[in-house]
């Protein structure tokens, strides 16, 4: 007479699947993690990047390049989230504007953002495989940057020189991926992107400056102390004059012009915003840097194209 016993094979067989709304919750956590309601870090990285390809094709930059270039600008700018949470993870529960990220709340564990840093890193790496490979060579300096830069706020007052790095690096890949040569003037609108960062990073760290101290965070908000705005609008007018002297030995005309007056305007109207030093106010500042950068490639783009 046959067994009715169930064969152990079919025991796990009612063991449930996997669950849909679990996986949409870690998903949802993951796209907390890389910030992608928040795209003013990625406009911040994409702008000079596309400064650089406009210039170095002359306006007329190849389309697949740029748009592995924007492509590679989102995946890192998330990827460098990823990393500088679980850099601030000991610390972002203590600062009142980064309390709820996933990594503080334990919604996502520091190997889940490591992973989630080394898959994004990577992904960009394959695009850039679609470049010389030259510009693959320096795309492993752009890594490197993402990588070092949160944990420089513990060592130095001005980890916004190694954001600015960072987020600059896409100048040289660019020169070298459109014209296959990075020349001076490249390096110059580099040093524009650093003292940039400088401009909106300190207002950034204006908003958190009394936690940071607190907790030992260093800034360039509490390197400058009481000269903070003067600093600021130093910088902004150095970064200014380096861009139109860049510009005039591009040719450039009206137009380009025209887009740093009115990037200038809005620099002068950050000031005001900070005037108070009020949190929201200096956080408004420094997302008002997006129009900033947006102005200047506006001006950029209508210059060769218009002005000839």
């Amino acid at each position: 007479m046959p067994s009715t016993d169930v064969p152990p094979a079919k025991i796990g067989d009612c063991r449930p699947g996997p669950d849909p709304a679990a996986w949409r919750g870690r998903l949802r956590n993951y796209y907390l993690l890389v910030r992608l309601h928040r795209p003013i870090g990625t406009f911040l990285l994409m702008w000079p990047a596309l400064w650089a390809l406009w210039l170095a094709g002359q306006g007329h930059p190849p389309w697949q390049v740029v748009l592995i270039f924007v492509l590679g600008v989102v995946l890192m700018r998330s990827a460098g989230c990823a990393i500088n949470d679980f850099a601030d993870r000991h610390f972002d529960g203590h600062v009142a504007r980064t309390n709820q990220r996933p990594l503080a709340t334990g919604a996502v564990s520091p190997a889940e953002a490591v992973g989630v840093f080394v898959v994004l890193s990577l992904v960009a790496f394959a695009l850039v495989l679609l470049l010389d490979w030259r510009t693959v060579a320096l795309s492993t300096v752009a890594v490197l940057l993402t990588l070092v830069y949160p944990f420089m706020k513990r060592f130095t007052h001005v980890p916004q020189l190694f954001l600015g790095a960072a987020f600059g690096w896409a100048i040289p890949m660019a020169y070298m991926a459109v014209a296959g040569a990075i020349p001076v003037s490249a390096w110059l609108l580099f040093i524009a992107t650093l003292i940039w960062a400088l401009v909106y990073d300190t207002q950034y760290a204006m908003v958190d400056r009394e936690d940071d101290l607190k907790i030992g965070i260093k800034s360039t908000a509490i390197l400058f102390g009481v000269w903070d705005r003067l600093a600021i609008g130093l910088l902004q007018v150095l970064m200014l004059g380096l861009l139109l002297g860049i510009g005039l030995d591009a040719g450039r005309g009206a137009w380009y012009l025209g887009g740093l007056a009115f990037a200038a305007g809005l620099g002068v109207y950050q000031q005001w915003l900070i005037r108070r030093r009020e949190p929201r106010a200096c956080f408004q500042a420094f997302l008002n840097n997006n129009y900033f950068g947006l102005a200047v490639f506006v001006g950029l783009v209508l210059d060769y194209a218009v002005g000839g």
